[in-house]
């Protein structure tokens, strides 16, 4: 979104509501990406008490034993590693997330965090990559199991939205993936949750590296998954790896110069046509698992198979977000006239990191419009 659009936006929802976002303890608008809370002892029981346009936050953020069942709005979340991660989904049966983006809550994949648990057997395939700026969980899943409509294209979450107040709002995440210890949370700042298509891409990135907020952008949500989580995650394997980092969404290098990607308005139709394609970074030392060994608070499905560390098919590239909760087909080629400008600076970061793996068994190896998607 434009800042003439947002701060059009903002002028609208403040003239209407008086306050706009808000702190824990102040009335003051403090945007969500800006608010700090330590984990667990400062966690609020909502980190956004407003009433603003979008209403007010639907579930809360203080979470434990109480809360954790398969009807919990707890919109605390995490990503830890490849056995214990969350994923942002609808609280409803057969929503769309452009529908309900604001009101996602936590499914997670282990016991623990007061939140929904993923179904067992959704997760056919899922590949944990952590690199030098970022954890990155792209994977498949049956995401009926999950409350998101079979048919649904998806959209994407992230920390901001037009009115600064997230999606959804008040969402949190922590993850023990950045410290020295799988005991020390860290907030997780800036980071992305593309949705939809029966695939999905978790990435948060380290709240203490120099590139966060250029390698977990937010305003690329209609390019899909292929660009803003480039990856080779194969449905029906269930691996970790350590990577390099990827180069920031929108920046890309043509004929020595570098360039940064506009996307267009969703108003002048689908995006037919892209400057660059995706690059997969490198990748090294994957490990495979057994998704039995992996999920183990996860009742297997009567009758279903466990999936192995054997798939072979293709990489997850689906999910150009619309926002509008329609299926929006492939991000590959996903139309308006694609532009580009010059950087004048690279956007690489790339470099080896050390891969960030909890204990698995024995094995230490993890929109009121469519504006509000952006």
């Amino acid at each position: 979104m434009s800042p003439v659009a947002l701060s059009a936006l903002i002028a609208f929802a403040a003239a209407t509501s008086g306050v706009l976002a808000q702190d824990a303890s102040s009335s003051a608008f403090v945007p969500l990406a800006s608010k700090h809370f330590n984990y667990p002892d400062q966690i609020p029981y909502q980190a956004d008490p407003d009433n603003g346009v979008r209403g007010t936050q639907s579930g809360y953020n203080l979470c434990n034993s109480t809360t954790e069942n398969q009807n919990s709005l707890c919109q605390t979340s995490f990503v830890n590693h490849i056995d214990d991660f969350c994923l942002w989904a609808p609280p409803k049966p057969d929503s769309t997330i452009g529908d309900t983006e604001g009101e996602e809550v936590a499914w997670c994949t282990k016991k623990g965090h007061g939140t929904r648990l993923i179904p067992g057997g959704a997760l056919t395939g899922v590949q944990y990559i952590k690199t030098p700026g970022y954890i990155q969980i792209v994977g498949f899943i049956d995401q009926s199991k999950i409350n998101i409509a079979s048919d649904d294209g998806g959209g994407e979450l992230d920390p901001h939205g037009a009115d600064l107040r997230g999606n959804p709002l008040g969402g949190l995440l922590y993850s023990n993936g950045f410290g020295t210890d799988n005991n020390t949370y860290g907030q997780i700042i800036e980071w992305t949750n593309f949705m939809g298509s029966n695939s999905f891409c978790i990435k948060a990135c380290d709240p203490s590296g120099p590139n966060a907020a250029q390698l977990c952008q937010h305003i690329y949500d209609r390019i899909g998954v292929a660009y803003n989580c480039p990856n080779a995650a194969q449905n029906g394997t269930f691996e970790v790896c350590q990577g390099e980092n990827m180069d920031p969404p929108g920046i890309f290098t043509s004929n020595g110069q570098v360039m940064t990607y506009t996307q267009p308005p969703e108003s002048l139709g689908p995006i037919s046509t892209m400057p660059y394609d995706p690059k997969i970074p490198a990748s090294s030392n994957c490990v495979t698992f057994q998704s039995s060994a992996l999920f183990t608070d996860l009742a297997a499905p009567t009758g279903s198979a466990t999936a192995s560390g054997s798939g072979s098919s293709a990489a997850a590239t689906g999910l150009a977000a619309s926002g509008s909760g329609k299926s929006a087909g492939s991000a590959t080629r996903s139309g308006g006239a694609a532009s580009a400008t010059a950087t004048g600076a690279s956007g690489n970061n790339n470099g080896a990191g050390a891969m960030g793996v909890s204990a698995i068994s024995t094995v230490v190896g993890v929109m009121v419009a469519v504006a509000f998607l952006a």
